[in-house]
């Protein structure tokens, strides 16, 4: 403890009383020095301190437990993974039906997924729910066809089957009433006169004309025709009319370009 020391006041009179320093205090080793060195202006320090066992902090939330938590997520993402691989390999080994069972658990929102896009654009009374009944069907079988020495992924395959499935089960209820079916035709008809006639594709205007009724009641037949979307195409022109269906019709997007063959080949003369 230090003790006052009188001195002489600076008027020259009388005294005041001065407090002796301290000890000098040491200078902080450099790694102090430049995390204390962030604060300036009273500013509070934005880095994170780099001593040893700091409690340091990101977003509010500690580096460490920050860091921990990822690790954690990816252990179990590759923990389940892995679970997911055994459990194939013994299914194909013992084709035993509570494992099978698991995965159909596990690839279930495949299911949920894809009867959600089907059901969409289908009629109030088709119910969702139906749909993933008849998509469950899809996944069971899925599973049980699936050859993964095929290198195929699962997912993909499931999908399919899924959605197979699905408008099997709806063709089965035959949910498209037959005067849709008879107004598509006439509507393909109406296109392919009004196209061959005018050599481009007719208005809203023209295609009613064509039809003789509104343009109102044209609008709520494209409305009911947006029914047979999950339909097969050939479905909706009878192909025994002698000409192409309106499936045949469209582009392949696969097949080769004939003109871009021909100046691929005058290119490399």
């Amino acid at each position: 403890m230090t003790e006052p020391t009188p001195v002489p006041d600076a008027a020259g009179g009388g005294s005041r009383t001065a407090t002796v320093p301290p000890d000098p205090v040491l200078p902080a080793p450099a790694s102090k020095q430049a995390s204390n060195g962030h604060r300036q202006n009273g500013a509070p320090r934005t880095e994170a301190s780099t001593e040893p066992g700091a409690n340091t902090h990101v977003n509010g939330a500690p580096v460490a437990a920050q860091t921990a938590v990822t690790r954690a997520d990816v252990r179990s993402g590759d923990d389940v993974e892995a679970g997911i691989v055994a459990l194939w390999r013994s299914y194909g080994q013992s084709r035993d039906q509570s494992q099978r069972d698991r995965l159909v658990l596990h690839y279930a929102p495949l299911v949920k997924y894809v009867a959600g896009r089907v059901g969409t654009g289908l009629p109030a009374h088709v119910d969702v729910a139906d749909l993933i009944q008849s998509g469950i069907f899809g996944l069971v079988d899925a599973i049980e066809k699936f050859e993964p020495e095929r290198g195929l992924k699962f997912e993909t395959y499931a999908m399919q089957r899924i959605r197979g499935a699905i408008l099997d089960d709806l063709r089965s209820q035959d949910w498209v009433p037959r005067s849709v079916r008879s107004r598509a035709r006439d509507v393909e008809r109406a296109l392919e006169r009004l196209g061959a006639k005018l050599q481009r594709t007719p208005t809203d205007r023209e295609l009613a004309a064509e039809l003789k009724i509104g343009l109102a009641e044209l609008r709520e037949l494209y409305g009911q025709l947006q029914l047979t979307s999950v339909v097969a195409l050939d479905e909706l022109i009878a192909p025994n009319k002698g000409g192409s269906s309106l499936a045949e019709s469209l582009p392949d997007d696969a097949a080769e370009d004939p003109v871009a063959s021909l100046v691929d080949q005058d290119s490399r003369r």
